[in-house]
């Protein structure tokens, strides 16, 4: 799996399975945020928009529950 940590300047870094990569961010879709979830084809980007909605709601829910706040926010 392969997530957008972070953009340093005209650089993205990348999370894989095999450590941190740094590419060009025009290499990138346009509409890509940090923690999205990408797949490579070809040496091509695409966001994996379900995979990313799943790892965003399992962190939210992660974050709810170290927090003590449940969805009815609370405590």
């Amino acid at each position: 799996m392969t997530v957008l940590d972070r953009f340093e300047g005209g650089y993205a870094v990348l999370e894989t399975e095999n450590g941190t990569v740094t590419v060009l961010r025009s290499s990138l879709p346009e509409e890509v945020r940090e923690g999205d979830v990408l797949t490579e084809r070809d040496g091509r980007f695409t966001v994996d928009t379900s995979t990313t909605a799943q790892r965003r709601s399992s962190h939210a829910r992660r974050l709810r529950r170290l927090t003590g706040k449940d969805k009815r926010g609370k405590q």
